[in-house]
């Protein structure tokens, strides 16, 4: 049975470090897990861009998918925010961080009434968790329905255009135009017992995908930044 893998490797960092290797695993294709540098990286060594990008938002803020709270302890410093992650793991470790309010909250089934948030923070990837561009749409309503009027969201995603194929673990190509797929689980040899994470399976797609998928929600894409490595952050609004 699937475990919380990745939310128990921040766990044990939180609270001194890693006991034992985090691990991204597809089939016999594995890499380092990352957890320092995804999830504990120091705030100074932000990119410029990532710092103006989370001091446009106004709040009431939705950090969704927020791991173990690093960018929820710092919008938090600028305004109120609610950090939500899946993982109880993560959500346990940004609450021994410092971060207020954390909860343990599915993306696909929002526990947020109407209305309650000015904008939503989902950096990490996890829209592409929706598995499909109707997928992405869909979820894309859900975020409407608890941002305002005036809502604002920032996405991020790889364009599988400008990815480095042979790098990425899990990657799959697919016969669509800017679309592709990728899957793998976290594994995470805890004092000696190795605990395998569910696999996370991603639909891969770019800004112009991205804007296919906002038809018939209330969000428009405003905004694209082209990072490394195919990566691109997007800013949607109403």
């Amino acid at each position: 049975m699937p475990t919380d893998a990745l939310g128990l490797a921040m766990l044990d960092y939180q609270r001194g470090g890693l006991r034992g290797p985090c691990r991204y695993v597809d089939g016999a294709e594995t890499a380092d897990g990352q957890v320092r540098e995804n999830y504990f990286g120091d705030p100074q060594r932000w990119p410029e861009p990532t710092r103006r990008l989370l001091d446009s938002l106004d709040g009431p803020v939705l950090d969704l998918g927020c791991g173990a709270g690093n960018h929820a302890l710092y919008l938090q410093s600028r305004g109120e925010c609610v950090a939500a992650d899946v993982s109880p793991g993560a959500v346990a470790a940004a609450r021994e961080r410092g971060v207020e309010v954390a909860v343990v909250a599915d993306m696909f089934a929002l526990p947020f009434a109407r209305d309650s948030f000015r904008s939503v923070w989902m950096w990490g990837t996890q829209l592409g968790l929706a598995g499909s561009l109707a997928g992405v749409s869909a979820i894309l309503a859900n975020l409407a329905v608890v941002t305002d009027g005036e809502g604002t969201a920032v996405v991020d995603g790889y364009d599988p255009r400008h990815v480095d194929t042979d790098t990425m673990v899990g990657y799959r190509s697919d016969l669509r135009e800017g679309v592709a797929r990728r899957a793998f689980h976290f594994e995470y040899e805890r004092d000696g017992e190795r605990l395998v994470g569910r696999t996370l399976s991603f639909v891969l797609f770019g800004p112009d995908r991205l804007q296919d998928a906002t038809v018939g929600t209330p969000w428009t894409v405003r905004d694209v930044h082209e990072r490394d490595g195919g990566h691109y952050c997007a800013v949607l609004e109403k």
